[in-house]
């Protein structure tokens, strides 16, 4: 009878033990798109090597004037395609789909927020009608 109970109550701690790992490490918290110039994108780490970007994103404002605020989108990437192509892709506006995850860990990336998909690339670069004083 004992044996029995403590095998019951060892295979419920482990389920709930292995639903709470779940929940915190791989449970999608939320989705989404942001967009913005690409600052840029570096693979790094000491054991485990991952892409790590930031974007810088504009038209926000604070209600206080003087104040500060945060204009920045840092994210991890765990494709080697998409890291690929944000590499090459520095100082572009991009638009990028994002899953959000409660926690990181440390082969999927330093942040919360990975980037699943590149959704448009585009150039800053003027174009020769639009540059100031008639260059």
């Amino acid at each position: 009878m004992k044996r029995k109970t403590i095998v019951i109550i060892s295979v419920i701690l482990i389920i709930a033990l292995t639903a709470f790992g779940w929940w915190r490490y791989y449970f999608v918290f939320g989705e989404g798109v942001k967009a913005g110039t690409l600052n840029f994108v570096v693979r790094k780490g000491y054991i485990f090597k991952t892409w790590e970007g930031r974007l810088i994103q504009e038209g926000f404002k604070t209600p206080l004037p003087g104040a500060m605020q945060s204009n920045e989108f840092e994210f991890s990437i765990t494709n080697d395609s998409i890291a690929a192509v944000l590499e090459r892709s520095g100082g572009r506006f991009v638009e990028l789909r994002y899953r959000e995850y409660l926690h990181p860990l440390p082969w999927r990336g330093m942040s919360n927020y990975v980037v699943t998909e590149i959704l448009d690339v585009k150039s800053t670069e003027p174009r020769p009608g639009n540059l100031p004083f008639g260059q």
